[in-house]
């Protein structure tokens, strides 16, 4: 299961159950897909089709709602480990 957390601009942001427990999320928007870590600062980790505009699109709306996406994850993180 992967919740989406907000969706912007066309950009949805989301994360996966299975994955690492280090804050991020990822950004989908059609073929494009890139992972943001979230802690200990906001970080492009990889990129897979956004342009360089979308990167600086997409960032700016990972530090608007970065708190809120830090804890989105806590709570659905939270929600795996106790299935």
């Amino acid at each position: 299961m992967s919740p989406k957390f907000k969706e912007e601009k066309g950009y949805v942001f989301k994360i996966y159950s299975n994955e690492e427990e280090r804050k991020h999320i990822h950004v989908i928007k059609a073929e494009n897909e890139a992972k943001f870590w979230l802690e200990p600062a906001i970080e492009l980790a990889n990129n897979h089709g956004f342009s360089d505009k979308d990167i600086r699109n997409i960032t700016q709306i990972i530090l608007k709602y970065g708190d809120e996406f830090k804890r989105k994850f806590t709570e659905h993180i939270g929600k795996r480990l106790d299935d």
